[in-house]
């Protein structure tokens, strides 16, 4: 499944330019010769000794449209967003939302599965899980989905006092009705088993427009994503890839402890969402 995304990033007629921020880690710099190695992109590398110069460089770049996408190495993800998100030099346009969003290739599942957000807001707003709708529905559709199914994930199908935030649910749907996301299908409160599986969701005499075959989880907190995220390395042999939307660019942030394998599909991720 990752597989089919290089295809789609060798089929891009632009030549796509990755800035990345102190790749000084083996992983990170066997993911890059791969990605150049490939010709896949080209790779422009800042390694100033200074690490917040070093992300202001890199973020200048993007800035200055000679960069298409945004990764991190050897530099802490807070000193990175800084230069990110400063509002005089930074490349998140006014109004927008970073977040999260990772995909999962899973055995037991015949599709690649997105979920937000699994690392930067803790528990989202309202309008904060509107753009994280309205970010996903776009990176499935830049990836050939032409009709992502949404599911908006909950423990149950209903949501009450101390949950608070599911009564926006109602709303979000009626946005997706609407055509506020692009074409996509859009239902919830759901939870995983009923989003993923037509027999959990028939087990429950439900009924739903994504009739169990969920392209993008929306996770209530990142709790819920951090924790499913990790499930899925650790017990669900799954191979995975993240990326944060709603800068400039993409912005490729993994974890200093990630394999070269799964920075190389994040990267892939973010090559083929432009």
């Amino acid at each position: 499944m990752f597989l089919e995304l290089k295809e789609l990033v060798r089929e891009n007629a632009k030549t796509l330019r990755i800035a990345a921020v102190k790749p000084d880690d083996d992983a990170t710099q066997a993911a890059l010769q791969q990605i150049e190695g490939e010709g896949l992109a080209e790779v422009v590398t800042i390694s100033n000794d200074i690490p917040e110069e070093a992300a202001r460089e890199a973020v200048a770049l993007v800035r200055n449209g000679e960069a298409d996408v945004l990764m991190k190495g050897l530099i802490g993800t807070d000193q990175l967003l800084r230069a990110v998100l400063n509002k005089e030099t930074g490349v998140l346009p006014q109004g927008h939302v970073l977040t999260h969003i990772a995909a999962a290739e899973i055995p037991a599942y015949q599709k690649l599965l997105f979920f937000t957000d699994a690392a930067v807001i803790p528990y989202p707003t309202h309008e904060q899980r509107i753009e994280q709708v309205r970010y996903a529905s776009h990176v499935c559709r830049r990836l050939g989905i032409d009709e992502p199914r949404i599911a908006l994930i909950h423990c149950a199908e209903h949501g009450g006092k101390q949950f608070p935030f599911v009564d926006g649910y109602a709303d979000i749907k009626q946005m997706a009705a609407s055509g506020a996301f692009g074409q996509c299908l859009v239902d919830g409160p759901m939870d995983v088993k009923t989003a993923c599986s037509l027999k959990a969701l028939q087990a429950k005499h439900m009924t739903s427009p994504l009739n169990g075959e969920a392209d993008v989880l929306v996770m209530p907190d990142i709790e819920a994503g951090n924790v499913f995220y990790k499930t899925l390395t650790l017990f669900a042999a799954s191979k995975t890839a993240g990326m944060l939307c709603g800068a400039q660019c993409p912005v490729v942030v993994p974890s200093r402890g990630d394999s070269a394998e799964a920075k190389f599909n994040s990267i892939l991720l973010a090559l083929a969402s432009i």
